[in-house]
């Protein structure tokens, strides 16, 4: 639990970021729930999480824009304690035939909107002597996918700048991990896998639930995640 606490979740009004700030809600956390296009769907979660007794606020802003994104997260009311880098973009394509924009907006949202965001609200975490830093990442970034070059380099990288901040960060009481999901069951993934392929892929032989991730999120950002930083957690049903 984490009573009082203030928690910013990039692409929150996605399926997992959702579920990310709905546990998180749940745990006592006042949730800003960051969209770039999904506007009135965090707006829609923010009014759910009230009527279920949370505390939660809708912020928009482009995380790949570095003044915007620095203007936004100044203004929001009192330091974040909690910060989970939720946002990122597919666009897949094998690589003879990807475009340079295909390849520049993937690691734009993923590895330059880590860096906009974190960076401004680090100094406060280091004064206060506590924080916790939650990067989402992918199965993709651990064996990779067909497609997927673009998607699997911004998500290795994201991975390695969190052992590297984690040990920045270490002495300072901030904790920075990441979360890589396999074939989590969103709009998304439905889209891609069909019931067969998921059988074939993972050893639990289903897909897993934006909960499962948001479980693992909520744990590392709880006190009882003190002792554990620098770790990328699979959640992934053994695929890696």
């Amino acid at each position: 639990m984490n009573p009082g606490k203030r928690a910013l979740v990039t692409g929150g009004s996605g399926g997992i970021g959702a579920a990310i700030c709905r546990r998180l809600a749940r745990d006592g956390v006042h949730v800003y729930i960051h969209a770039r296009q999904g506007i009135a769907a965090a707006d829609t979660l923010a009014a759910e999480i009230a009527s279920a007794g949370g505390s939660a606020s809708a912020v928009h802003f482009d995380v790949t824009d570095p003044q915007e994104t620095r203007q936004a997260v100044s203004a929001l009311p009192g330091p974040i304690q909690i910060l989970v880098n939720n946002a990122g973009i597919h666009d897949d394509a094998v690589l003879p035939g990807m475009r340079p924009d295909q390849w520049h907006r993937v690691i734009d949202v993923s590895v330059n909107g880590f860096f906009n965001v974190t960076q401004p609200l680090l100094l406060p975490m280091i004064r206060a002597r506590w924080g916790r830093i939650i990067n989402i990442s992918s199965v993709s970034a651990l064996i990779g996918n067909k497609g997927q070059t673009n998607y699997a380099a911004a998500k290795g990288a994201l991975n390695s700048a969190t052992k590297a901040l984690a040990l920045e960060l270490a002495t300072r009481g901030v904790t920075v991990n990441a979360v890589a999901p396999g074939i989590i069951a969103t709009p998304m993934s439905e889209a891609l896998f069909d019931p067969a392929d998921i059988k074939r892929l993972v050893p639990r032989a289903r897909a897993g639930t934006a909960e499962e991730v948001a479980n693992t999120v909520g744990f590392l950002a709880s006190e009882e995640a003190s002792y554990i930083t620098a770790q990328i957690l699979s959640v992934n049903g053994g695929m890696a």
